[in-house]
């Protein structure tokens, strides 16, 4: 075949439903002529129809190193964005737009990828001048009531969100994505029962849609109604992207080991997969023990993040506990694998029957020797984590706006307060506001094992919503948990200032979005009390 034929050879194969040939055809032509744009740009297609993402991309960047074409900015930039990789994005879908100001779908995809780096007024001005490029587009008002959802809201922009979400839907009845943001939007909001009828209502347009199922889920949850709850989250992993999220751990590989779904495991072995933060596998590993008590499985095994290692080796209920690097390679040598959150389903759990008894972990005796002598003597020693994960979703609502906002709890005589802050926060914490003595410890903690040996040694800890808080509860150390009026984690349920999961914790609630100040003066009234 000469290069001139590759190209149509290539084409009419995708034409023909046939990429993996049209790939085979556009390879084995590159190697002659490596020169044609046009074939490298034909080839990537034909990539990414078979999966071969690499290659996709590959090609793409050799086409557009050869001249320039908008078309595979775009399908390069989906990719991209595709795999978290959003600035990346963000470069090719700013060359689409230097080509064309007015592409409409450049401008609200750029939008998209802004708001996942946290870029809100810019992804805003985006999606507005994207909408009014293109007011009639439902997908465009979808996108625009997202990143006006995520803002804090003192200017109305709740509202406004809702209108958008709503006028997606009217413009695409059939679409139940555009129902179940709305809601998502509702259940954030606290708006519980609109929530519920709205989600439901996406759900009869799409019984199988899985953010509806998950955002349903997760509304039940935090309504105390645990097994339906349970039921729809378990769903979630269909909405995973690999690598979206540093740290957090993807769905198991495929491998011998196949989903638990309840079946008897007498004389088999179970691996259990860890998920989302590592306040999720502090607070569920306790179902380990109900796993092992319910079914005596022949071997149980554990993985969790590195982090956390050191603090869960021995953990009652598992035979091991492995690194989550080491994990894939030990499906081969399991029976059934299960997410770590999908326990409390196969366990039956619900509001009553949670295992509450703490503390179900415990720090190592020589860690706390090693940490006892820096920390302060005399009075009431309290721990402080003011700032959760920076690549959290809600991050900017859960965390404190910054050290000083603690300021009223310094005024309480007989205290001593311990920063326990890492990464986000140190810096202050090593520098804390004029009159805010602190002995700061976050910068020199090294795992989840340094913070309980610590923990362990402290009258109380004061936490934003984050893993610190779940790791006092599982030691059965006093906690104060600071809770965020939009998007409150379901695990926290509703109205009310203690928790099931924790007997020893207490919650103190955000009213108003962004108003920290009451929550922070409710707890100074209480630490005088004590």
């Amino acid at each position: 075949m000469t290069p001139d034929d590759a190209l149509p050879a290539v084409l009419d194969a995708l034409d023909a439903g046939r990429p993996d040939q049209a790939f085979a055809l556009g390879a084995e032509a590159l190697r002659h002529d490596p020169g044609d744009a046009r074939l490298w740009g034909a080839c990537g297609i034909a990539a990414r129809l078979i999966g071969r993402v690499a290659d996709a991309e590959h090609c793409w960047r050799r086409s557009l190193a050869l001249r320039p074409a908008p078309d595979l900015n775009h399908r390069l930039a989906a990719l991209l964005a595709a795999q978290g990789r959003h600035a990346e994005a963000e470069t090719q879908y700013r060359a689409v737009l230097e080509h064309d100001p007015g592409d409409f779908a450049a401008l609200t995809n750029l939008g998209l990828v802004l708001e996942e780096q946290r870029c809100l007024p810019e992804a805003e001005a985006c999606q507005r001048r994207a909408l009014a490029l293109a007011p009639h587009r439902p997908e465009i008002h979808n996108h625009l009531a997202g990143v006006l959802a995520r803002k804090h809201g003192a200017d109305g922009s709740e509202a406004e969100a809702e209108l958008h979400y709503r006028e997606a839907h009217r413009l695409a009845p059939d679409d139940a994505r555009h129902l179940s943001n709305l809601g998502a939007l509702f259940f954030d909001l606290g708006r519980t029962r609109e929530a519920e009828t709205t989600l439901r209502a996406a759900l009869a347009l799409d019984p199988g849609l899985a953010s509806a199922h998950i955002n349903l889920g997760q509304l039940l949850l935090s309504l105390g109604r645990l097994p339906d709850g349970f039921r729809h989250t378990a769903l979630r992993y269909r909405l995973r992207v690999p690598g979206a999220v540093p740290g957090f751990p993807d769905r198991p590989p495929a491998g011998a080991a196949r989903p638990w779904q309840g079946q008897p495991l007498a004389g088999r072995r179970l691996l259990v997969w860890p998920e989302q933060g590592h306040g999720d596998q502090l607070q569920f590993c306790r179902f380990l023990q109900v796993v092992r008590g319910l079914q005596a499985p022949a071997c149980l095994t554990f993985a969790c993040s590195d982090a956390l290692l050191p603090l869960l080796q021995g953990i009652a209920g598992a035979d091991a506990v492995i690194a989550l690097d080491d994990a894939p390679a030990a499906l081969a040598t399991h029976d059934y694998w299960a997410p770590l959150l999908g326990l409390p389903l196969f366990c039956g759990t619900t509001l009553e029957t949670i295992p509450a008894a703490t503390p179900y972990l415990a720090a190592d005796p020589p860690r706390i020797a090693h940490w006892a002598p820096r920390l302060p003597a005399g009075g009431a020693r309290i721990g402080l984590v003011w700032r959760g994960n920076l690549q959290h979703d809600n991050d900017r609502d859960r965390s404190l706006p910054g050290l000083s906002t603690l300021a009223p709890l310094w005024q309480v005589p007989g205290v001593r307060f311990v920063s326990l802050q890492k990464w986000a926060g140190e810096d202050e914490a090593r520098t804390p506001p004029s009159g805010q003595p602190l002995v700061h410890l976050g910068s020199d903690i090294e795992s989840f094992a340094d913070t309980a040996a610590i923990l362990s040694q402290l009258d109380l800890l004061i936490s934003v919503d984050t893993a610190a808080c779940h790791l006092a509860g599982a030691l059965g150390i006093r906690c104060w948990v600071m809770l965020p009026a939009y998007r409150n984690d379901w695990r926290w349920l509703r109205d009310r200032a203690d928790t099931p999961w924790y007997p020893g914790t207490r919650l103190f609630r955000q009213a108003r979005r962004g108003d920290w100040a009451p929550v922070v003066d409710a707890m100074r009234q209480a630490l005088q009390e004590r």
